[in-house]
């Protein structure tokens, strides 16, 4: 991949990432659904970073300095790390001609990693099982993606229509 490519990825990364964080707003404002909280992703991290890697609930940990920008740094950096799994599974030529079931399959896809690493780590259970509506917290869960999985293919297709 040339430094083109490696801009498009991160700037297919970041405006996917921004759907998602427009359709948290929307969910907020249309059916009452809270936002995440970056805030415990970013203590998360500082405290993974101490070797306190699973807790029983994230919200009862410490505090930490920060811990909101780290959390929002870390949702752009994952939504980007992601957007480079689209070249690497789907070869160099996505980038520049876009199509919307991979960026979908990697989208969904990457809800295997809040239900199998991020939630449990944070004291919410496999997949949102100790949480009050577990059921709720999955579906969810897979409609953000999706949503992250479309943010991927817009961006992408916006970006690719100078080519």
């Amino acid at each position: 991949m040339d430094t083109d490519d490696w801009l498009r990825v991160l700037l297919i990364g970041a405006g996917a990432t921004a759907a998602t964080d427009v359709w948290a707003l929307l969910r907020k404002r249309l059916l009452g659904v809270a936002p995440p909280n970056y805030a415990m992703v970013g203590r998360w991290i500082a405290h993974l970073a101490c070797g306190h890697a699973r807790h029983d609930a994230i919200a009862k940990a410490a505090r930490v300095t920060g811990e909101l920008a780290i959390g929002w740094i870390a949702h752009y950096a994952i939504g980007i790390a992601f957007a480079g799994v689209l070249p690497a599974m789907f070869g160099i030529h996505w980038l520049r001609q876009p199509t919307l079931i991979p960026a979908l399959l990697v989208g969904v896809g990457t809800v295997l990693a809040p239900f199998l690493v991020i939630q449990p780590a944070m004291g919410a259970g496999l997949a949102a099982s100790r949480t009050p509506r577990p059921n709720s917290a999955r579906l969810q869960s897979l409609v953000n993606h999706a949503v992250f999985g479309s943010g991927l293919f817009v961006t992408a297709t916006l970006l690719a229509t100078g080519d």
